[in-house]
C-alpha cells in the first residue's frame, strides 16, 4: 500500500450498499481511502446536483486506511463535496461503484454512477465507474473485484488520459466464466421507457416506470453490449466533451448570419 495515495470512493447505490463495500475492500489495498457516498440510493440521477436543498454531511467513522462520510445529495454532490470540505488534499484516483445493474450502451446517460466518475474526470484526476451485471442487493461480487484489482493496478501505473475516465462493466459470472476484458465502444442502443397504470388504495392513479432495451447494432462486434453478451468485461472510454465534432464541417458551411437559406 502506498501510504501517500489518497483514493475517493462514491456509488449510486448507498453508503451501505454491497457493492461499494467490495470495491472499497480492494482500493484500500492501493492507498488510503475516503468514502462519500448519498446517504440512500440515488440510481438514475444522472449528473443532477442539489440546489433547492440543504446538503447534509455525516461521519461514519474510520477504520484502519478507511474513513467514510455520507450526504444526503447526488453521486456528483459527493465528489463535489469531497474535494471542496471532506478530502485533505486532491486525489489520485476517484473510482465509483460497484454498481448494482449494468450501464453499458446508452445507459451511461441515466447513470449516477458513471456521472460521479466523469465529474471526478472535469477535476482532471482519473476516475472509472464500475457496474456489475447483477440488481440483487445481495449479489456476489467475489469474481468481479479479481478484475477490479487488475483494472486499479493498471490506471495506477499508466495514467489515463487527459478528459476520459472509464466505464467498466461486469458480466455477472464466476471468474473462471470471464474470457478477459475487451477495451470497445459504446453501443447504439435505446430504452423503450413504457409507464405501467397503476392505481392506489384511495383510487387515484400512478405511472410506475418500466421499459426494455432495444439494441440498434446487434451484429457489431465492437461494443460493450456485444463484449458482455459474449462474457467478457466491457472497458469503454468516456469523455464529458459532448461535442459532436463530426458534426462541426457541416454546420460550419451553413448560413448563419446572411439571412439566406442556401
Amino acid at each position: 500500500m502506498d501510504k501517500d495515495r489518497l483514493i475517493l470512493i462514491t456509488n449510486d447505490d448507498g453508503i451501505h450498499a454491497k457493492g461499494i463495500e467490495a470495491l472499497v475492500n480492494v482500493a484500500k489495498s492501493f492507498g488510503n481511502v475516503v468514502v462519500v457516498a448519498p446517504t440512500e440510493g440515488q440510481s438514475g440521477m444522472s449528473h443532477a446536483i442539489t440546489v433547492k436543498t440543504p446538503i447534509r454531511v455525516y461521519k461514519h467513522g474510520k477504520n484502519g486506511n478507511v474513513e467514510k462520510f455520507s450526504c444526503n445529495g447526488t453521486p456528483v454532490d459527493c465528489v463535489k463535496m469531497a474535494m471542496s470540505k471532506i478530502l485533505p488534499k486532491e486525489p489520485d484516483l476517484i473510482l465509483s461503484g460497484i454498481n448494482h445493474g449494468g450501464n453499458s450502451s446508452s445507459s451511461v446517460l441515466y447513470s449516477g454512477t458513471m456521472a460521479a466518475a466523469l465529474e471526478g474526470c472535469l477535476y482532471g484526476i482519473p476516475s472509472v465507474g464500475f457496474s456489475l451485471l447483477e440488481f440483487s442487493k445481495d449479489a456476489d461480487f467475489s469474481a468481479a473485484t479479481f478484475f477490479v484489482n487488475r483494472i486499479i493496478d493498471n490506471i495506477l501505473r499508466r495514467g489515463l488520459p487527459k478528459g476520459v475516465c472509464l466505464n467498466v462493466n461486469i458480466p455477472y459470472l464466476k471468474a473462471e466464466q470471464i474470457k478477459g476484458v475487451m477495451v470497445c465502444r459504446q453501443n447504439h442502443g435505446i430504452w423503450r421507457e413504457e409507464f405501467e397504470h397503476r392505481t392506489d388504495p384511495a383510487g387515484h392513479d400512478y405511472y410506475w416506470l418500466t421499459g426494455t432495451f432495444e439494441d440498434l447494432e446487434p451484429h457489431a462486434t465492437d461494443t460493450d453490449e456485444w463484449a458482455l453478451r459474449n462474457q467478457y468485461i466491457a472497458i469503454t472510454p468516456v469523455q464529458f466533451d459532448f461535442t459532436a465534432h463530426k458534426a462541426l464541417h457541416t454546420l460550419k458551411q451553413w448560413n448563419w448570419n446572411d439571412g439566406t437559406t442556401d
